[in-house]
């Protein structure tokens, strides 16, 4: 019904920056909140940043300042800029999308497949 597709990521030395690129696709009615969730070995699943529909955000307190996300609403694409990476910020990074599907009322949650995001020291 809803594919979410990321990419952008890749191997990064520290201090530089990536772009992280997440589409949805399908039978779309609405996205409400979209965001970005990471995963480093060995831990759990954290949130990276959200963004409202109406482009409020929240970012987690490691990368406020860093990393800044946006969307355009009418490609149904959420970005996440990050600069200054660190390596520390290594991970498989995951979309995250609330979507109402067409045809349907309540909102279900959709994930990417994940992308890896490696910094070098």
């Amino acid at each position: 019904q809803v594919q979410l597709v990321e990419s952008g990521g890749g191997l990064v030395q520290a201090g530089g920056s990536l772009r992280l690129s997440c589409a949805a696709s399908g039978s779309i009615f609405s996205i409400n909140r979209m965001g970005w969730y990471r995963q480093a070995p060995g831990k759990l699943r954290e949130l990276v940043a959200h963004i409202a529909t109406g482009g409020g955000t929240v970012y987690a307190s490691s990368v406020k300042g860093r990393f800044t996300i946006s969307r355009d609403n009418a490609k149904n694409t959420v970005y996440l800029t990050m600069n200054s990476l660190k390596p520390e910020d290594t991970a498989v990074y995951f979309c995250n999308a609330g979507v109402v599907v067409t045809g349907k009322v309540a909102e279900y949650s959709y994930w990417g497949q994940g992308t890896q995001v490696t910094v070098s020291s």
